[in-house]
This record gives C-alpha cells, structure tokens and sequence, in this order.
C-alpha cells in the first residue's frame, strides 16, 4: 500500500549533525502532514517536528533553534536536519505521513524507525 523509509541516521559526537531522510512511496495519492518522532528507551515515543503540505512547521521545545524540518512534495520526501546534537538527542526516529491513496480516507502511515545515537 504505502511505505515509508528512512534514512541517515547513525553515531555522531556531540555537537554534530546528521540529516534524516524519509521517502514515501506505493498506492500515494495525497500526502497531507508528515512528521519526525523519536523514542527513546524505556520512553513514549514523542513528536520532534511536523510539517504540513504548504510548509507549516512545529517543533517541539527542545530541539528549537537546533533541528530543521522541511519536505519535497515532488518526491514525497520529508527531511530532518539535526544540529548541534546532543545526548539526550539519542533516540529511534520514525517519521509518519498522513496519506490518502485516493477514493479512501487519509491514515497515517509509519517508517520503520532509524537509531541515532549521540555520544558525549
């Protein structure tokens, strides 16, 4: 149906940065909001950033100022730009998309999460 997977993750020192990457492919007729959440160990998995198809954004307190989301409505790619990273950042990302594939009603799709990790 649709799938959705993601890229980039990895070690990095503090202070780094890596840039996510998720692509969404299958039966897609419409990709509304799509977002980055991240799970830690023993934790709920919790909102990082979101944006919806015209560009609108919304972060989470902790990574203002430091993480970047942005989208490719072409290529149905959502993007995460992780700066100035942390330990605290470490964490399973997953991103979701919130779909339609035509004559049905929109869902939200998830990645199969990729691990970053922040060593101090």
């Amino acid at each position: 149906q649709v799938q959705l997977v993601e890229s980039g993750g990895g070690l990095v020192q503090a202070g780094g940065s890596l840039r996510l990457s998720c692509a969404a492919s299958g039966s897609i007729f419409s990709i509304d909001g799509m977002g980055w959440y991240c799970q830690a160990p023993g934790q709920q998995r919790e909102l990082v950033a979101s944006i919806t198809r015209s560009g609108y954004t919304n972060y989470a307190d902790s990574v203002k100022g430091r993480f970047t989301i942005s989208r490719d409505n072409a290529k149905n790619t959502v993007y995460l730009q992780m700066n100035s990273l942390k330990p605290e950042d470490t964490a399973v990302y997953f991103c979701n998309a919130f779909v339609t594939t035509g004559g049905s009603p929109y869902r939200t799709f998830w990645g199969q999460g990729t691990q970053v990790t922040v060593s101090s």
